[in-house]
């Protein structure tokens, strides 16, 4: 006769009910196993007190039958096969043999699992049991399960939980119900509530009989390590796209935007949130950060202990920024092509800062910690970003009376591109209307509550201009939709707003596709159109919250207007940078105008390094003519002063002498970089040996010295760096370097150069690796 199961739900429902599969034994199992033959007489004694406790526990105590010594019992009613004889009279001494023992514990966490593939969890390179809040999983055991997680673990916080044994499972609470029995063994299944605590559980099982308890010992091999569940439609960070899911949640590579908006440059990115020790790493950041696990079940509270362990500002985070230029005492940030070496190495180090990291290299490890940990994320690229640094929500510019800028005061700055993060999230602690992508950054620029963070600020408060709302959604809305104002010094020493641009900051918000490698442009999360009634609306809504709310009160008139435009994509590296310059008299009358021209060496984030150029240039503009003048930077005045990114900046400012108007603007550029080539050789198997062949061509007259080559790829090689040495004016150079797949499937062989003289190379091939047959 088969074991009777408990009719429960289906254990694959997403946010309720995972198995576990105890092992029990009892005294009296161990004693019969040493019995001889002439010990019938005990047996038959001990057989009456089995009978009595299988009415007690009748799925630790099955009845043996005549035939082989073992039998089944109903474990619901707890009757067995037989009709019920009388029941024997049991002595103390007896009674205490018979205290249940877990002897093992299976938690079924193989990647190959049922477990592990209900969960989405099968990708983790690890053996450890991983499994997502709010759903349930499956386990051999019994009788209560003992979780733990934390250095104090507290019944009343959640961090400590006692999953008790219950006949049928409910939603939103920690409990378990038997599904099956076999014999000494039987199989669970377990709930966990939506909210629960992430992190990693020590699990310990307690058995009670009458003569006491007793409590399995702790194996760090059985921990449980709990995530976010973007499946469960209870859990705050539900995503009900699969698409998305698959995009924001398992996704392990991915693509940063970086350049200008007019010259938009892309590189792939490894995430690698599942590779074999990453989950340990994120878990340590978490552990790092010092907050009580007992906040860990919120994840706009994650998200802002990750946005602050990040960067080491001001505590012993993970990556240490650094945009000086010298990156003698660590890594330059353009070298890295993925988070994986990042982290290992924090966690090897048992948390000492990485060097170095720039925007996107925070962005990138945010992205994979926050997805390691089941919060959908994505790194978000803002051009023309604005870094409001007095709460004025406008990006201020002071001129003194010759219109020439003043650096002492010039503390607010527009960073041709800069990379930071969306995640995916419920916000019940805002109004109705702001869940779904939250704008989260890890770069230290300003703090937030007294850490360098910022986030998570919902993207719809923003592009209304709602800034009243937490966390730092004034200083994202400066970074996507300030006007940038222009003040002059007045003889008085006071100044005055003399020209406003309302449409300079916030240009092509940029994330990776869902399902491909296209950029998404996604400026319309953030803001209305430029230039719109709503747009307007949400500007003068935010900054009447700033310091400067006074500047929207006088506007002033213009009938001459300047731009700046570029052809193609641009200049390349090595070569003369040329633009055109586009000047408009909209008005009936002849027009005088001395336009300032000048151009620098700019940090990517905006910070000014060299002035390589200033001219001045008279300007006479009949009635309602347009003008086109041609502007040619040489490459001997930029070559000696170039850092990172290769970008500049011309900024143009000018008066019309009859009417006083104040003219105004700034054009980011920056100079194209080669890519580097990269060509599979010989066909991609798992386990055996194939190359790959990269090539490459310096693009400037002088020797690049002392250049690596960095190559990384998931499934196909770790991290590894090669010392090539100088490569010659104009020179081409061929690489080639061999490993071994370890992984099927489409992957993706990355590559990046570095040197002082040349920065921001890489390239990126695709490799798709076979199955052996």
């Amino acid at each position: 006769m088969p074991v009777e199961t408990r009719s429960i739900r289906n254990r694959s429902a997403v946010g309720r009910f995972p198995s576990v599969t105890l092992d029990f034994r009892d005294d009296a199992d161990e004693e019969l196993e040493k019995e001889e033959p002439e010990e019938e007489d005990n047996r038959k004694k001990e057989n009456g007190c089995r009978h009595w406790l299988g009415k007690i526990f009748p799925c630790c105590c099955p009845k043996r039958t005549d035939d082989d010594g073992t039998g089944t019992v109903d474990t619901v009613s707890g009757e067995t096969e037989e009709e019920e004889g009388a029941k024997p009279v049991i002595e103390d001494q007896e009674l205490n043999k018979l205290c249940l023992e877990v002897q093992s514990i299976n938690l079924m966490k193989s990647k190959s699992s049922v477990n592990r593939k209900e969960h989405h969890t099968d990708l983790y390179q690890s053996e450890n049991f991983i499994i997502r809040r709010g759903q349930t999983f499956q386990i051999r055991d019994k009788l209560h399960l003992d979780l733990k997680t934390g250095s104090l673990p507290s019944v009343a916080k959640g961090t400590h939980v006692i999953v008790t044994l219950v006949e049928d499972l409910e939603d939103g609470r920690w409990e378990a119900a038997v599904v099956k029995q076999e014999y000494n063994k039987i199989k669970l299944s377990v709930n966990s509530p939506s909210t629960a605590v992430i992190g990693r559980y020590q699990l310990t099982v307690e058995t009670h009989c009458p003569s006491g308890h007793a409590v399995s010992e702790h194996n760090p091999d059985n921990d449980i390590y709990m995530l976010f569940n973007p499946w469960c439609d209870d859990d705050s960070v539900f995503m009900d796209s699969e698409d998305e899911r698959q995009e924001y949640v398992l996704n392990d590579i991915g693509r940063m935007y970086y350049g200008t908006e007019h010259q938009i440059g892309v590189r792939t990115w490894d995430y690698g949130q599942f590779n074999d020790g990453i989950l340990a790493a994120c878990l340590f950041i978490m552990e790092q950060s010092g907050t009580p696990p007992s906040g860990w079940g919120d994840p706009v509270n994650v998200v802002r202990v990750i946005a602050a362990m990040v960067n080491s500002r001001d505590d012993q985070g993970v990556l240490e920024g650094n945009w000086s230029g010298d990156y003698s005492k660590g890594t330059s940030p353009t070298v890295w092509s993925g988070s994986v070496e990042i982290l290992n190495e924090y966690h090897k180090s048992k948390g000492t800062a990485v060097k170095y990291g720039q925007c996107w290299i925070f962005a990138g490890v945010v992205t994979t910690v926050l997805r390691c940990l089941g919060i959908p994320s994505r790194s978000v690229t803002n051009y023309s970003s604005a870094h409001d640094t007095d709460v004025s929500l406008t990006t201020d510019v002071y001129l003194d009376e010759n219109l020439d800028p003043l650096e002492h005061l010039n503390t607010d700055s527009i960073w041709n591109f800069h990379v930071w993060n969306d995640c995916w999230m419920a916000r019940p602690d805002l109004p109705v209307g702001n869940g779904g992508w939250q704008a989260v950054d890890s770069t230290p620029q300003e703090t937030s509550e007294g850490t360098y963070r910022c986030g998570p600020a919902s993207l719809a408060a923003v592009r209304y201009g709602q800034v009243f709302l937490k966390h730092d959604a004034p200083f994202v809305f400066a970074e996507v939709n300030s006007d940038k104002i222009y003040w002059q010094r007045n003889t008085d020493g006071t100044f005055s707003m003399i020209y406003s641009e309302k449409k300079t900051v916030g240009h092509f918000i940029s994330t990776k596709a869902v399902g491909s490698d296209e950029r998404m442009d996604i400026t319309h999360l953030y803001k209305h159109p430029e230039g719109s009634e709503e747009e307007r609306i949400a500007v003068e809504t935010a900054c009447s919250y700033g310091s400067k709310a006074a500047a929207y009160s006088s506007p002033t008139a213009q009938d001459v207007s300047v731009e700046v435009t570029m052809d193609g994509e641009g200049p390349r590296m090595g070569q003369d940078a040329e633009l055109t310059i586009i000047m408009r008299n909209s008005s009936s009358e002849e027009r005088k105008v001395i336009l300032h021209s000048q151009v620098a060496v700019m940090y990517y984030t905006g910070v000014h390094k060299a002035t390589v150029r200033r001219d001045k240039t008279d300007v006479d503009l009949l009635p309602n003519e347009k003008k086109i003048l041609e502007w040619t930077l040489d490459y001997k005045d930029y070559k000696d002063q170039l850092i990172d990114q290769a970008a500049l900046m011309l900024t143009l400012s000018g008066r019309v002498q009859e009417t006083q108007q104040a003219l105004a603007t700034q054009f980011s550029f920056r100079l194209r970089t080669p890519d580097l080539t990269i060509k599979p050789l010989g066909k991609a198997m798992i386990g055996e040996k194939m190359a790959a062949e990269i090539s490459f061509t310096n693009p400037l007259p002088q020797v690049l010295k002392n250049v690596v080559f960095h190559m990384e790829g998931l499934g196909l090689l770790t991290a590894r760096k090669i010392h090539y040495g100088n490569i010659g004016s104009r020179a081409s150079i061929i690489l080639t370097e061999h490993f071994v797949p370890s992984l099927p499937g489409a992957r993706k062989l990355l590559a990046s150069l570095d040197c002082k003289q040349l920065t921001q190379v890489h390239g990126v091939s695709d490799i798709t690796v076979e199955e052996k047959s």
